[in-house]
């Protein structure tokens, strides 16, 4: 599952590459948690949150059923 996480995890990258933010996959657990940190612009910001679940998030769970969670370390 941590490649296909992985891979879904560098489309999403480029969409927040364009407004100056990054997303970089730091592990995925065996209860289908993604554990993620936020660079550049995201970091820091208070959507980020709102980036993690309603982007992030809901991008994985659609494409990977398997992934029940996104958190950011």
């Amino acid at each position: 599952m941590k490649e296909k996480v992985k891979e879904v995890i560098e489309q999403i990258r480029v969409h927040l590459q364009s407004h100056g933010g990054d997303v970089e996959l730091m592990d995925v657990l065996e209860d289908g948690t993604v554990k993620v940190k936020m660079h550049g612009a995201c970091h820091g910001c208070p959507r980020a949150n709102l980036t993690i679940k309603n982007n992030i998030e809901a991008v994985l769970k659609e494409q990977i059923p398997e992934v029940k969670g996104v958190e950011a370390v």
